[in-house]
């Protein structure tokens, strides 16, 4: 979520349990315009914090004016000193998806595949890599993971333009309430999938500026998103239960939306079982 709008936005996806402490917040507001500042950053997003064992990872992003580029993420452990984080590979993620159980809070943890998974030891062995991972490197993957499933936008929140680059559409003024609570209202902020594999015929209709990304209504598992009023019905609220601690907001009729994850960084993967 948008930092600048941070102490108002917690407040409103507060419902679900997710904050946090005065102090933080406090650190927060100081460190992220030096942030944006010092990596001159358009916007800067606080995308949230996983809890550790014995430490939490605050996570940031900082933005360029093209929004479909690369996202630069940042972590800290104290909310006042950022570290860089490398861009997420494809080995990273295929080695993250492999480790279960919670984070420690340690960056140089070292998780052994030989204990965790036999098989992937012997084929990084005979790639000549060493069976580790570090925790740095899961962080990074999860981040991206949680990002691709489940980070989103309103429809009309961004434009492409016919050179490819994605800006936000500075003539977006919210949702309907009756828009708001449906998830064909709500996309993918990531590359698109299921939007290649429709016909021409379900295209037509589809306006190529605003309609280029993924829609949330043909997830898999269906049920997997819970729509809520809170506030009296003056905010819509979208908690993921694929990723629990992901929490989506939007004001309906104003510019007012964003997303934030607090939780252990743990793919609910019983969520099929339990729908």
């Amino acid at each position: 979520m948008e930092a600048q709008s941070l102490p108002a936005a917690l407040a409103l996806v507060a419902g679900g349990g997710a904050g946090l402490s005065p102090e933080k917040r406090a650190a927060l507001g100081v460190s992220l315009p030096l942030l944006q500042h010092n990596y001159r950053f358009e916007r800067v997003w606080f995308w949230g914090c996983i809890q550790g064992v014995r430490g939490a990872y605050y996570i940031a992003e900082g933005l360029r004016p093209d929004r479909a580029a690369p996202r630069i993420r940042l972590y800290s452990l104290n909310c006042l000193d950022w570290s860089l984080l490398t861009p997420a590979t494809k080995e990273m993620v295929a080695q993250a998806e492999q480790l279960k159980g919670r984070f420690q809070g340690d960056p140089s943890f070292e998780y052994n595949f030989a204990e965790i998974n036999p098989q992937a030891a012997e084929t990084l062995f005979e790639g000549g890599k060493e069976p580790v991972i570090k925790e740095e490197a899961r962080l990074i993957a999860t981040i991206e993971q949680i990002d691709r499933a489940v980070g989103i936008v309103p429809r009309g929140a961004f434009v492409k333009t016919p050179l490819g680059s994605v800006h936000e559409n500075r003539h977006f003024e919210g949702l309907s309430l009756v828009e708001a609570k449906k998830l064909s209202s709500y996309f993918h902020f990531t590359e698109p999938v299921n939007l290649k594999n429709k016909t021409l015929l379900e295209k037509a209709n589809l306006d190529p500026s605003t309609d280029f990304l993924d829609s949330l209504e043909h997830d898999i598992p269906q049920g997997s998103w819970s729509v809520q009023l809170e506030k009296g019905g003056a905010v819509v609220v979208l908690r993921s239960l694929l990723w629990l601690g992901l929490t989506f907001y939007h004001v309906p009729m104003t510019k007012q939306y964003g997303y934030i994850y607090f939780g252990t960084g743990e793919k609910n993967v019983d969520l099929p079982f339990m729908l």
